[in-house]
Order: C-alpha cells, then structure tokens, then sequence
C-alpha cells in the first residue's frame, strides 16, 4: 500500500462551516489506517474505502465549503466481499478499530465522539450481509452525531454512493406511495425523508429523463434553496413533504 495519507490541517472555516473536501479527506484517511491495520492483523490484504454520505457533498461550493450549517456526519464504508471480515469477531475487530481511529481523528478539529454502537441493520439491503451502522454521539454538543454505513461492496466511493442511492429509492417510496394516503410523521422523519428525495435526484440528475426535469427541477430547486436558508417550520416542512407527494416525485427517480 501507498504512504499513508496526512489529516487536514483545518476542518472548518471560521465560521464555522464545514469543508467537505477535508471531510471526504479525513473519512479516506481514517479508512486507509484500517486497511493497513486490519490487513496486517489478519494477514489478508484488505482493501476499505470511505467517503462522505448523505448528499452533503451537494451544499459544497466550489472550494468545498457547506453552503450551509451541519449538524450530522454521514460517511459510507466500502468493505470486500469474501474475506475475513466476514467473521463476526474480525468485523468487531473493524468497528472497534473504526471508532477509535474516528474519535482520534476528530479531536484534532475539537470534537469529541462518545458511546460507540454498532451492528444495526439496515432495510432494503443484502439479507445475508445486510449493510450495518456503526454510530456515536457527540459530547461538546457540537455536532448530534456521526454515523458511519459499512456496505459490502468492494467498489469505489463515488460507485458505492450510486448503488446507495438506488436503495434509498426503496425506502422514500414507503411514504411517497400514491396508492396510499400521505403518511403523518414526526417533523423529523418529514425532514429527513425531504433530504432523502434531494440526495437522490441530484446524484442520478444526469440519469433522469428530460420531461422529467422539466416537471421536477423548479419543485426540487425551490426545496434545495429553502434547506439551505434553514427549514425548520414543522407547518412548512410537512407542506414540502406534501408538495412532493402530490407531485409524483418519486416515480422519476
């Protein structure tokens, strides 16, 4: 394996904005250490790749800074099939090696990661070596949480994050049936499944078809732009999430 790559020196502005460029940058390194680690404890080479999840690489501007605050860090892990991690004490091994290696890593930039937990699967993904979550919380309230997703999937990172978009299709579409009445949630799971709907239409922008983007850009651009200038109104937010009801979002996806 190559040198090991060098964390940032900063992670946020002095605004306190985020770089996402970093961020990604960080999320590498972190995953690099592990490969080397692991290959070396279990004298199989294993290959771990790792990069921001959760779409928040589309509120960066040009040189990689959040148009906006972040509250959550997302970042996916790309595990190889058919080796050793395959084993539930070696797969211990990664996650306690992981949220280690990330709790190190973030106090350089004054965040403290607390209360490790892992092992939660995720819906809509591989029964047999279904996608899992390795979660913790932040301390100095700076931050809610980070969560990392492991994905058996020995693609690259940009790759993996399209063949994760296409499983999170599956999951919107239990509350943007139409066959069904609009779900009533908590303003958060409204929230959340608005972000969801954002993440996929930008990542397969270039996929959709060109009546499509006719029908939904104007919806999803005027949604973008109210997240980025902060949507926190539970009456608006549950509003958006019937606009895009109503309007069939999903079934461009």
């Amino acid at each position: 394996m190559n040198e090991i790559p060098k964390l940032p020196e900063r992670l946020l502005h002095d605004d306190g904005k985020f770089n996402l460029y970093y961020l990604n940058e960080i999320y590498k390194t972190v995953a690099y250490k592990a490969s080397i680690q692991l290959s070396k404890e279990l004298k199989e080479e294993l290959a771990i790749t790792a990069g921001i999840w959760g779409g928040q690489y589309l509120i960066a501007n040009e040189a990689g800074k959040a148009r906006t605050n972040i509250v959550r860090l997302y970042c996916l892990v790309n595990l190889p099939q058919n080796s050793l991690l395959d084993k539930k004490e070696n797969f211990e091994r990664l996650m306690v090696f992981y949220h280690q290696s990330v709790t190190n890593a973030f106090s350089n930039y004054g965040f403290g990661f607390v209360d490790p937990r892992w092992g939660e699967p995720i819906p809509y993904t591989n029964k047999k070596r279904p996608t899992t979550v390795l979660q913790m919380w932040e301390k100095n309230n700076k931050l809610k949480f980070f969560r990392a997703f492991y994905v058996w999937n020995n693609k690259p990172w940009v790759d993996s994050v399209i063949y994760d978009t296409i499983r999170n299709i599956k999951v919107i579409k239990e509350m943007l049936n139409r066959d069904r009445r609009p779900v009533k949630k908590p303003t958060e799971e409204y929230k959340f499944l608005l972000q969801d709907v954002l993440i996929i239409f930008y990542t397969l922008y270039d996929a959709l078809t060109p009546d499509f983007h006719e029908h939904a850009d104007p919806i999803m651009k005027d949604l973008m732009q109210k997240f980025l200038s902060g949507l926190h109104d539970p009456e608006a937010i549950e509003e958006e999430y019937l606009n895009i009801y109503s309007n069939a979002i999903v079934y461009g996806l």
